[in-house]
């Protein structure tokens, strides 16, 4: 029975309101899906490997995409300066 839910998959799904007065104060949408891990990649489900919080390969490619970011700035930052003329005030 479990092989056949962990390939398939089985999703449970629920809301939790809490209301005063007829105000609804907090809504809590729950879920959970259980999957085998090729069918929840079948799916589209593959939030552990691009987390950096799960993934160490996650955290290099962040840091990278980070010193990309700031060398991107810093050419930008090269380029303005040499087409906009100096404000000599």
């Amino acid at each position: 029975m479990l092989e056949k839910i962990l390939d398939k998959g089985v999703v449970i799904a629920g809301d939790i309101k809490i209301s005063l007065a007829d105000v609804d104060l907090l809504t809590i949408k729950i879920r959970l899906l259980v999957a085998s891990v090729d069918k929840a990649k079948e799916i589209g489900l593959d939030w552990w490997e691009t987390d950096s919080y799960y993934s160490s390969k996650a955290r290099h490619q962040e840091k990278e995409r980070h010193l990309l970011q700031e060398r991107i700035n810093r050419l930008e930052k090269v380029i303005d300066e040499r087409l906009l003329p100096a404000d000599n005030g």
